[in-house]
């Protein structure tokens, strides 16, 4: 019978450390054990050859992501996914190696997911899901998520440099050793780059994983300690007014302090145990993470003077713990697979805030608060085979949040510190039909939640205006249903399409002049999505993916304003072809991202992007292999992000012309072509 209509892995389920194993990584979802259409793994060798400008770029493996960049490449990723802006990771859960990486409650954004930690030779898999249909999926998932895998075994040891256009430089070492059932891998990244930018960006980045493996492909544990730092100035979004009068230049800045550092340093482990049975999943987790941003949006709106820049502040310590027992059972009378399961999470924030800074030095507290907050939750998934063409599942999820914020600002910190919880149940169902050995049928439903800032749970008074404010619910609930179809006469080929739908309670909002995102109005949204996966022979491999959305706020809008969902994209194409043989290894990559209205009106809309970008290896021996990667070959002059608010520059107050503040597209423009070599030595 099949036993993963449990769910795919889940977020903490890892290969075992043996190097035949995770060399090769986890295997795309196929008829007979998929639970959706749109589940499924990017296969290691499909996105390894794939030319990537920044380690997020590998999440684009999953159909229909998009991830840009629009403050520095030491800042999280933009991501896009089905109808949303995800803004910094909103939505769209993402775990390395079974560590959650979406922050909450974060000082710059709810469920900030930095994956500039992430080394990308070493990621062994990635498994997707989309939607809110699986019990063990947790907070940030109602769009979907990404698990990321690491390897515990590499075939050989080497060393890497590489170098490229606008001062980049990286070097990159990394490898294990083996000796019975014990290994020990260790990597070191070195980077810095300048980038296109009048300000150069100046990154510094360092990185280093050391684990260590031991057991068996049916027992083994792994612990692994990560440790990242980076530190970046940053070119924000600039007033296009002012790129198209000739006053900025198109890669330029008007405020040079711009920038931040952050770092992550993390100690997990992992223990399993598979039998004839079932099997047990163990997996804890601690992490230390330090963030400091310097940003200015508006310039010299709000203080003509010394300018808008603010800093957002983030002190914290995550603690966390997983368990999963998944056994074969009967059910009804009928063959089963019963998955139960616990997690719990807990944020130990020391320090989140938000101030007013002149070139980042200090000059007013708006917030400082101290947060502690848990997420306790507990599930379970009932799979059963109804017969050798039908079966299905249903779960059900329990999440509780207890939280206690302290606000410090002397003013209104007392006034906007308070503690309390809150709950929500999430069940969960799914159907396959299997109606021919080629084709299978799905139908998913479920409910999830995201959760929002603890500490506009508390909420009393507004920092920025001293005006009572509205507290917002701590848990917010989505509802969301699929149906989907996968076509697969062979392990070559595969074709997939859903037709999905989800609906939010509150949606979470990008706000410009605060660089943070905050409670808004329900909303609705609804899409088609294809993927094409085609291996035409050993050497050559086609991909292509396809993603149509639809969002709009529910119920009656606000006056002056539409129910058009601000920046939530409406169209992503993307497709790719990989050539191996041999000693050559190339990838073309295209990706689309479609025009998305920049105001609730629609009055407004973004311009569309094309990006092309080429990757190649090629094995000069059994030791060197030599690296070319261009980006944006045609030089097209996209926009990694483009948004609609009211800026004022000091020339515009200096000349009488700022007034409230001008309307108009602030837009961060994305890289020029660019050109990268690389060399390995292989030991």
């Amino acid at each position: 019978m099949s036993v993963s209509l449990i769910g795919a892995p889940s977020a903490f389920a890892q290969p075992n450390h043996l190097p035949e194993v995770e060399v090769r990584g986890p295997r795309d979802a196929t008829i007979g054990s998929a639970d959706s259409a749109s589940e499924g793994a990017a296969e290691r060798e499909s996105y390894q050859a794939r030319p990537k400008l920044r380690p997020g770029d590998i999440v684009e493996a999953v159909p229909g992501v998009v991830a840009t960049q629009h403050s520095g490449d030491g800042k999280a990723n933009q991501y896009f996914l089905r109808g949303f802006n995800l803004d910094h990771g909103t939505d769209f859960a993402v775990s390395v190696d079974g560590m959650p990486v979406n922050m909450p409650t974060h000082g710059h954004g709810q469920g900030y997911a930095d994956l500039n930690f992430l080394i990308p030779e070493l990621v062994s898999g990635v498994r997707y899901r989309k939607g809110p249909y699986f019990a063990d999926s947790s907070d940030f998932s109602l769009a979907g998520s990404a698990s990321l895998d690491y390897l515990s075994a590499l075939e050989t040891p080497f060393i890497e440099a590489t170098i490229g256009r606008n001062d980049f430089r990286r070097v990159f070492a990394a490898g294990s050793r083996t000796v019975e059932d014990q290994t020990w891998l260790a990597a070191i990244e070195l980077e810095g780059n300048d980038g296109p930018w009048a300000v150069p960006e100046r990154l510094r980045k360092a990185n280093a994983v050391l684990r260590y493996s031991q057991g068996s492909a049916s027992r083994g544990f792994s612990i692994t300690g990560m440790a990242y730092q980076s530190r970046w100035n940053s070119t924000d979004q600039v007033p296009e007014r002012l790129i198209d009068a000739g006053l900025l230049p198109r890669y330029g800045s008007l405020d040079a302090t711009d920038g931040g550092n952050t770092r992550r340093f993390s100690l997990s482990g992992k223990w399993f145990d598979k039998s004839a049975t079932g099997e047990t999943q163990i997996a804890a987790y601690a992490i230390d993470y330090r963030f400091d941003l310097f940003s200015n949006f508006t310039y010299a709106l709000a203080n003509p003077e010394r300018g808008d820049q603010f800093e957002q502040v983030d002190r914290r310590r995550v603690f966390g713990a997983q368990a999963q027992r998944t056994f074969i059972n009967r059910f009804g009378g009928l063959d089963g697979l019963l998955s139960v399961g616990a997690q719990w999470r807990g944020d130990r924030i020391g320090e989140v805030g938000l101030y007013q800074t002149s070139a980042r030095e200090r000059l007013a507290t708006v917030r400082d608060d101290k947060v502690s907050q848990d997420l306790f939750s507990v599930y379970g998934q009932q799979m059963v085979n109804f017969s050798e063409r039908w079966r299905g599942y249903v779960g059900l999820r329990g999440d509780a949040l207890r939280y206690d914020v302290q606000g410090r600002e002397p003013v209104y910190g007392p006034g906007n510190s308070g503690k309390g919880n809150d709950s929500v149940v999430s069940p969960k169902a799914g159907l396959a039909f299997t109606v021919t050995p080629a084709n299978e049928l799905y139908l998913n439903v479920g409910t999830g939640f995201h959760s929002n800032d603890v500490r506009g749970a508390a909420i009393t008074v507004d920092p920025q205006s001293g005006l009572p404010a509205d507290r917002v619910p701590a848990l917010v609930k989505g509802r969301g249903a699929e149906l989907g179809w996968r076509f697969q006469p062979s392990d070559r080929l595969t074709l997939t399409a859903a037709l999905w739908q989800l609906r939010l309670d509150s949606e979470l909002v990008y706000i410009g002049d605060a660089g943070t995102t905050e409670p808004g109005r329900a909303s609705a949204r609804r899409g088609l999505e294809a993927t094409l996966r085609w291996k035409l022979d050993e050497a050559w491999r086609f991909e292509a993916d396809a993603a149509i959305s639809r969002a709009r706020f529910r119920g009656l809008a606000p006056e002056g304003e539409g129910n058009h969902v601000d920046n939530a994209v409406e169209r992503v194409l993307a497709g790719g072809v990989t050539y191996s043989r041999g000693p050559l290894t190339a990838s073309l990559r295209l990706r689309y991202l479609g025009p998305r209205p920049l105001d609730t009106t629609n009055t407004i809309r973004s311009r569309s992007t094309t990006l092309l970008n080429f990757g190649a290896r090629y094995a000069v021996d059994r030791n060197l292999t030599l690296g070319l990667d261009l980006f944006n070959i045609a030089g097209r002059k996209g926009n990694d992000i483009e948004y609609y608010y009211a800026s004022c520059t000091a020339g515009e107050v200096a000349s009488g012309a700022c007034g409230g503040g001008i309307e108009d597209r602030h837009i961060h423009p994305m890289e020029p072509r660019t050109l990268r070599l690389s060399a390995r030595y292989n030991f």
